[in-house]
């Protein structure tokens, strides 16, 4: 005992040092130790005496500056490259759809859609997230759509270049010049990336972009070339409506088909395949009525189930994968989620026909 009061005696005459230099935490803690210790009235007094002093400016603000700092263990990564940035950042700058497109004003149509080509691969909202990415799209878009359009061409080398309107049309940040697309950048993405570039060529029709092949451009140039083509091509065409009437004449006297894939008044009676089990609905008279081969018309119906599913299969796979890249293009998770559980149940119907080979 005599040794622990000892060391207790010590132990406050540390703690009377730090009350001198205004320590108030280290005076707190010797102090508790000495009443741990061997308890005195004097350490309680000299607790007492700790407790009311003001904290300590030297020794609290550090500490309290230190706890209130974050840890970043890790530097948040960008979701673009410099490169990409300094791609849009250019387009941004940019005073006409020439500069835009990096061509000159005498540029061909080929040279316009090469050069929309490389820029809208790198501008697409799916690949380049650097900021402003989206606007310079939507810019490379207009500057195809109007300069591959002779008249709106014409009117945008007549007047683009006016200093009030490019203000005006820089300030909404669409950069029109006045000139507004007639189609969406993503519909005109996917008129140059969706299908074969090479052997077509966009134009307007009733104000709307086509695709026209290279055989319906040799048409038309061989009719402006000869003006009574049209009546040549109606005598060319003549004995094709003839047979289209008779075969509507004709139909006219061909009886009901003998089956239905749904049931109404008519088809009322259930009936499923031998093969792959597909329900079909025939009339209450079939048996009697029906002189074919059975076996051979189920299997036009199973074809014919088929083909509608994979038909039924690609517009549910095409709504998903539009919902997904909304969802994604938005920047919504909620959507986004929602969109990845859309179901495709005749996509699954049709893979269970091809593993199993019955549903």
């Amino acid at each position: 005992m005599d040794s622990n009061k000892d060391e207790a005696l010590k132990c406050i005459e540390v703690a009377q040092k730090y009350i001198g230099e205004k320590n108030k935490e280290k005076a707190k803690k010797f102090l508790y130790k000495a009443e741990k210790l061997y308890p005195t009235q004097l350490a309680k007094d000299l607790l007492l005496q700790v407790s009311i002093m003001p904290d300590s400016v030297e020794t609290e603000q550090p500490r309290r500056r230190k706890a209130s700092l974050p840890r970043d263990p890790s530097p948040k990564q960008l979701e673009y490259t410099h490169e990409q940035l300094a791609l849009v950042k250019r387009i941004r700058s940019c005073k006409d759809y020439y500069e835009i497109l990096c061509i000159s004003k005498d540029a061909t149509d080929g040279e316009i859609k090469k050069s929309y080509k490389k820029l809208a691969l790198q501008l697409h909202p799916d690949k380049n997230k650097a900021p402003g990415a989206d606007e310079a799209f939507k810019a490379v878009g207009n500057a195809v759509a109007v300069l591959t359009d002779i008249e709106k061409r014409k009117q945008y080398d007549l007047y683009g270049n006016d200093d009030d309107r490019v203000s005006r049309s820089r300030s909404s940040g669409h950069y029109s010049r006045g000139f507004e697309a007639e189609v969406n950048p993503e519909e005109l993405f996917n008129m140059f990336f969706g299908t074969g570039f090479g052997s077509n060529v966009y134009v307007r029709r009733g104000g709307r972009w086509q695709r026209q092949t290279q055989s319906h451009q040799h048409d038309e140039r061989r009719n402006r070339e000869n003006p009574n083509n049209g009546m040549s091509a109606f005598v060319q065409l003549l004995p094709i409506l003839i047979a289209v009437l008779l075969s509507m004449a004709s139909s006219l006297f061909i009886s009901d088909p003998a089956y239905s894939l749904s049931v109404n008044t008519k088809y009322p009676v259930l009936r499923r395949t031998f093969h792959l089990q597909v329900p079909y609905y025939v009339k209450e008279n079939f048996h009697s009525e029906y002189q074919g081969s059975v076996r051979r018309l189920e299997q036009t119906i199973e074809d014919e189930y088929v083909t509608n599913l994979r038909h039924q299969c690609y517009r549910e796979r095409s709504y998903r994968e539009a919902s997904i890249w909304k969802a994604r293009n938005f920047g919504n998770d909620d959507l986004y989620h929602k969109a990845q559980k859309i179901k495709t149940p005749s996509c699954e119907t049709l893979e269970k026909i091809q593993n199993y080979g019955t549903l």
